[in-house]
């Protein structure tokens, strides 16, 4: 019994619970993390994938921006090798009368000054002002009558593996780190939670206590807080990306839809990403469907500085759903993207219990410190935050892709993209290869992605399904979609995770199942109806079967 009692346990396996679980860890404290599904596969996953400063909350509160720019500094620190630029470009667009537009244009370029003085945080260039023309030249896709543009600072990041490493670096600090693994109960008495009843991907049951349990589980948090008997109250705003592969540009631009909303098209790793939606959502986080009302919403944005955008075809659709703090009367995206933390011991007589709620990806880090901290004064331990100073795995030295491929005679494309992934430990998988050349087979040419990568990532990074393979390394993410590279993930799964054939089949139809439902919301028409919606892998492999 004494093995399941802890100190802290985490519920929810996005950014933030991870986070917590790793500041925890490094702290000393016991700890335990679980997440139902995979790590990162809810909002984290959805999210644009930039830790950004927001030059938006310059108008609803300077002080997310500067938390915001500080805390991408710490974040590029501890993982450099998942970090890449975004330059933005602000639009401007004509208005026909020439000293509204020149004061537009200075307007704009006096905003971003003020954002200047943060970018030093996050380690971003200074503003610029370019004229039509040379806005051209750089994007020669954009059509419309521009007065200019304003460029400034971002920098995008791989979610998925910032939400792994911090998994990972927990567990190699003694946390105990579970995925595909539910929380059916809270175990508690009449005025405390306790801990709580797992039930893990096996089928098996079990129970583990704790001194604090923090609910970090995002949009699901007013049910997970309702299982225990607690309230939270949110108001959940669904956000829809469209996907394109390629560069459809090569800065990020922004500009405003119909209603004034301002959007974004930016490319992103071998992708490009439209988005995003802010719409308030009452369903059920585990189920969110995609409108084609909502495609074209920003689709006709797009088309009015990228006319070309409409002739492009888009892979597919990601959608996730923001943990927005509840406020009455704002519009969606007026909405604070500050964060709480709820404690259920003075709220709901439920001591031991806390949540936490709202934020945004780039505050990651500082939500969990803020959070930890009261964990620490609740148990009476004193010990400094140090997730700030301590790289996480693979972000302690910087990996050269070319020296890479010249050590071990692989390609750089595979190199470059390993060392993007793993930083450091890259060498880890590319041994694999040296030990076994026939793993140096490249199962996924888009990004690229290689067996031993697919066996390394199972092995060591708690990878357990088709699903969580994509997540760790990015396959079928690329244009093909993974018809030519699904399947023979499926059958590495297979060999490494002891699965018989049908459950190998099983775990292919489940992701292509998925995928489908992505695909399926950037279709329109006939070329939607082409497709037989009900037909599934199964049905694919009888009829082979059949004719065999």
């Amino acid at each position: 019994m004494s093995k399941n009692i802890y100190d802290l346990i985490v519920v929810g396996g996005g950014v933030n619970g991870c986070g917590i679980a790793r500041d925890a860890a490094i702290r000393g404290l016991k700890v335990m993390l679980v997440e139902k599904g995979d790590f990162s596969a809810g909002t984290t996953w959805a999210s644009s994938g930039m830790i950004h400063g927001g030059p938006r909350y310059l108008l609803d509160d300077i002080n997310i921006t500067k938390r915001s720019c500080t805390d991408s500094g710490y974040i590029q620190k501890i993982v450099p090798h998942l970090i890449f630029r975004i330059p933005f470009f602000m639009t401007v667009l004509k208005t026909g009368i020439a000293p509204v537009d020149w004061f537009m244009l200075e307007a704009t370029k006096t905003f971003t000054e003020v954002y200047d003085h943060y970018q030093p945080l996050k380690g971003g260039k200074p503003s610029l002002k370019f004229s039509a023309e040379q806005v051209s030249r750089i994007e020669p896709l954009i059509k419309a009558d521009l007065k200019g543009a304003i460029s400034f600072d971002e920098y995008g990041i791989d979610c998925p593996r910032l939400c792994l490493v911090n998994a990972l670096d927990a567990k190699e600090r003694g946390a105990t780190v579970y995925n595909h693994t539910e929380v059916i109960e809270f175990l508690k008495t009449d005025s405390a939670v306790t801990g709580v009843r797992l039930k893990h991907r096996d089928g098996s049951v079990e129970d583990a206590f704790a001194q604090v349990v923090v609910n970090a589980t995002g949009p699901w948090a007013p049910q997970t807080a309702n299982m225990a008997g607690g309230n939270v109250k949110l108001r959940p705003a669904k956000g829809v990306h469209i996907i394109y592969p390629g560069r459809v540009s090569n800065f990020a631009i922004t500009f405003s839809t119909a209603d004034g909303r301002m959007i974004f098209i930016m490319p992103h790793e071998n992708i490009s990403m439209l988005g995003t939606t802010d719409d308030d959502f009452y369903g059920d986080p585990d189920d969110i469907h995609v409108l084609w009302d909502e495609v074209r919403y920003l689709h006709e944005a797009a088309a009015r500085i990228i006319p070309a955008i409409e002739r492009l075809r888009p892979m597919r659709v990601i959608a996730g759903i923001r943990p927005t703090i509840f406020e009455w009367g704002k519009l969606e995206d007026k909405l604070t993207r500050d964060h709480d933390i709820v404690d259920h011991g003075k709220t709901d007589n439920l001591d031991g219990l806390y949540s936490m709620i709202g934020g945004k990806l780039a505050s990651y880090r500082e939500m969990s410190e803020e959070m930890v901290d009261v964990v620490m004064k609740k148990l009476g331990r004193t010990a400094p935050c140090q997730s700030h100073k301590l790289s996480m795995p693979g972000g302690d030295a910087q990996s050269d892709p070319k020296a890479l491929a010249e050590t071990y005679g692989q390609p750089l494309a595979v190199t470059r993209r390993l060392a993007f992934r793993h930083g450091s430990r890259a060498q880890r998988v590319l041994e694999l290869m040296k030990e076994k050349p026939a793993y140096s087979r490249i199962i996924d040419h888009d990004e690229p992605v290689t067996e031993a990568e697919i066996r390394y990532v199972i092995r060591e990074e708690m990878a357990f399904t088709i699903g969580d393979i994509t997540r760790r390394t990015r396959l079928g993410d690329g244009p093909t979609q993974g018809r030519d590279s699904v399947f023979a993930a499926g059958v590495i799964l297979g060999e490494e995770l002891g699965l018989s054939t049908q459950q190998v089949l099983d775990e292919v139809q489940t992701w292509f199942n998925r995928r489908w439902k992505e695909q399926h919301a950037v279709m329109k028409g006939s070329m939607a109806q082409a497709v037989n919606i009900q037909a599934s892998l199964a049905d694919v492999f009888a009829q082979r079967e059949g004719r065999q």
